[in-house]
């Protein structure tokens, strides 16, 4: 059998291809919106608002570069493209997961240090590791089966997971427990005081919409890593687990190109107020054009009805 041939029903398929459509969907329009509100309110951006900027790029970067390709390859029964656009996908799922993982230690470690007072991807297209088929053959990454086979593929994959998933997510964990003994010892000082619980509380709130951001990151993104090491250290690689089994992991960690929208909009009003702002914009905007073409028209009627009475 061809490797890049579903190994899935074609119900499982369509069911695949429709949840990646919907998922792509929130993903686009709420990491859009992000985009357009941090525009909106430019000349105000603080530095540290800019890693949320970059995330929602990240984010909206994978869902318009791989999922288009995945879920015509869902509905089509088989990856599409074969061997090119297999590098193609895997190249882009590592870059832009990598950049996320990245980002969001940045971001735990900007707000560790606020209140105390990209690793490179293309090495396969060089010959250093390789990317291959998921075991259900609608998609590519890493291919983790390589750990047993060769020096080559061991060393990448080892690189890979050291820099790009220990270190990002012990930066993650580090920065966010400091954050929290720090609050609460800052707490502790300040219950006597009056005069300061708002500033405990934007503090807290500002912090938990970070962890929760990384939290969904890493949680969408477990189940998969745990078949990637059972397909690693496991004899019979890719062939190890069914292949149902290996398409529910990648479904899981697809949503989580979606999530951070809905967190900034539970946890920022500012978010919600300028979403608000721009919608009544394109709306006011509507109507103007509308409006400006509707006097139009009745000028074109009257002017018609004017040149008929003098004739």
């Amino acid at each position: 059998m061809d490797r890049y041939t579903s190994k899935l029903s074609p119900a499982v398929d369509y069911g695949a291809g429709t949840y990646l459509l919907v998922v792509a969907f929130l993903s686009i329009l709420g990491n859009a919106a992000v985009l357009i509100a941090a525009a909106w309110r430019h000349s105000v951006l603080k530095a540290p608002e800019l890693l949320t900027v970059n995330l929602a790029v990240t984010d909206i970067g994978m869902a318009l570069s791989m999922y288009p390709l995945s879920i015509a390859s869902a509905f089509n029964h088989a990856w599409i493209g074969g061997d090119p656009s297999c590098l193609y996908y895997g190249l882009m799922g590592m870059i832009f997961s990598v950049a996320s993982i990245v980002t969001l230690a940045i971001m735990g470690l900007v707000r560790y240090l606020a209140t105390g007072n990209p690793p490179k991807s293309v090495f396969p297209l060089l010959g250093w590791g390789g990317y291959g088929p998921e075991p259900y053959g609608l998609a590519c990454s890493v291919d983790w089966a390589e750990y047993q086979h060769s020096l080559n593929g061991s060393s990448f994959i080892m690189s890979l997971a050291i820099l790009c998933t220990l270190i990002p997510c012990g930066v993650i964990l580090f920065s966010y427990a400091g954050i929290a003994w720090k609050l609460h010892k800052v707490y502790q000082s300040i219950q006597s005081n009056d005069n300061l619980p708002n500033s405990g509380a934007v503090e807290r709130k500002v912090t938990l919409m970070g962890i929760l951001i990384s939290a969904g990151f890493i949680v969408s993104w477990t189940p998969y890593v745990f078949i990637s090491l059972w397909t690693m250290f496991h004899s019979e690689g890719k062939d190890s687990m069914a292949p149902i089994v290996s398409l529910l992991p990648c479904l899981f960690a697809k949503c989580s190109t979606a999530y951070n929208p809905f967190v900034y909009y539970v946890f920022r009003k500012s978010f919600r107020r300028e979403l608000r702002q721009i919608r009544m914009c394109c709306y006011q905007g509507c109507w103007d054009a509308v409006s400006k073409m509707t006097r139009g028209e009745r000028s074109e009627e009257n002017s018609g009805a004017q040149k008929t009475g003098e004739e």
